[in-house]
């Protein structure tokens, strides 16, 4: 398994700033892995916008490498940060109102020309977990079983209840911010690989989506990587929430292919209820009710994790993680979430003083 977190650069005064590029610049003069050279990981990348970075770490096979890389990947963009005169903020969106400015290149200038207030509007950091499978068909086996467990990962991972200068009242503006765009959100399942690619061929034939890199499903498999893709979580504030998300991710995948060599079917047919699902996640996080398998239907979010800690026990038990989830999910209750530790800050000193807390915990 592996994780690519984007964050937000920052300014002293807690405003987005554009210096992706000299930050990344920055990274290369320290020696550091170029983008898309060699193998996964290791890197600083751009994103859509300048005021955005992103690290990926290298693959995992142990829960306690994973968390060093994490840690190590916010380490690395923090200090680049630092030389190009900014600092790294582990936020989903920023409380901060402030200008986006498109990064160079002709893909995202297609993006902007093709969508418009949706890109100029697209400062969100999300969390990608990607979990290797043995091919395609097991891949979308996985995909068509995992759907209605994903807005529990996203409840646990919420991160952005600012939304330039404003409280939203939710716990993830990103994911309402961020299914604006036309193939974003869960998908029903699609029962075989090559009905997934005649989907993603069929999307892309339309004109709606511009190339394959644009199926921003809250699950896919990986364009580029032999993996399933979980997309679903915020940035978390904590890195012990980032490994979190990874080690339930991965316990996920493991559970669903087991059930599909099984035989079991997939648990659901319609997407309408998972769209309510994640809407419900990211309104409430954890401190309302979430809709849980096989129905769909609203329990405390308490019982939701419950719910799912029990139905990926077996793949946590094998692959050695069990005590470590259920201690970060214990650190997870006691803390609160990015959203409750944000909200927290803001009373105390304003949301400049959210964002200068966040730059703190990022690399805590």
């Amino acid at each position: 398994m592996g994780v690519e977190e984007e964050y937000l650069l920052v300014d002293s005064g807690g405003v987005p700033s554009g210096v992706a590029d000299a930050a990344v610049r920055a990274h290369e003069r320290s020696g550091g892995e170029a983008a898309d050279e060699g193998p996964p990981g290791g890197g600083l990348e751009h994103e859509l916008q300048e005021q955005q970075v992103e690290t990926g770490t290298h693959p995992c096979l142990e829960l306690t490498d994973l968390a060093a890389e994490v840690r190590d990947g916010r380490a690395r963009a923090a200090s680049a940060a630092r030389q190009a005169g900014a600092h790294l903020a582990a936020l989903a969106t920023s409380p901060m109102p402030g200008p986006t400015t498109l990064t160079h290149g002709a893909r995202y200038e297609a993006l902007a020309q093709a969508y418009a207030l949706t890109v100029r509007d697209q400062l969100t950091s999300g969390c990608h977990v990607h979990v290797s499978v043995a091919d395609d068909d097991e891949g979308v086996a996985v995909l068509d079983r995992i759907g209605p467990w994903l807005p529990v990962l996203l409840a646990l991972s919420v991160n952005s209840p600012y939304w330039r200068g404003e409280d939203t009242g939710y716990f993830s503006i990103r994911s309402q911010m961020w299914n604006r765009w036309p193939t974003a959100g869960p998908t029903a399942p699609f029962g075989s690989a090559q009905a997934y690619r005649d989907t993603v061929a069929g999307l892309i034939a339309t004109g709606v989506a511009l190339d394959p890199a644009m199926m921003y499903f809250d699950a896919r498999l990986s364009p580029r990587y032999p993996t399933v893709e979980i997309r679903v979580a915020d940035v978390c504030l904590r890195a012990d929430d980032a490994v979190l998300v990874a080690a339930l991710s991965r316990a996920l995948v493991e559970t669903a292919a087991r059930q599909a060599a099984d035989g079991v079917p997939p648990g659901h047919t319609r997407v309408e209820p998972l769209r309510a699902a994640t809407w419900r996640a990211g309104r409430s996080g954890l401190s309302g009710d979430l809709l849980v398998p096989p129905a769909l239907t609203p329990v405390p979010a308490r019982d939701a994790v419950a719910a799912l800690l029990d139905h990926v026990r077996p793949a946590l038990t094998d692959s050695g993680d069990l005590a470590s989830v259920q201690d970060l999910l214990g650190r997870l209750w006691q803390r609160g979430t990015g959203a409750d530790e944000q909200r927290a800050w803001a009373r105390e000193g304003g949301l400049p003083g959210v964002v200068e807390q966040a730059v703190a915990a990022t690399v805590a």
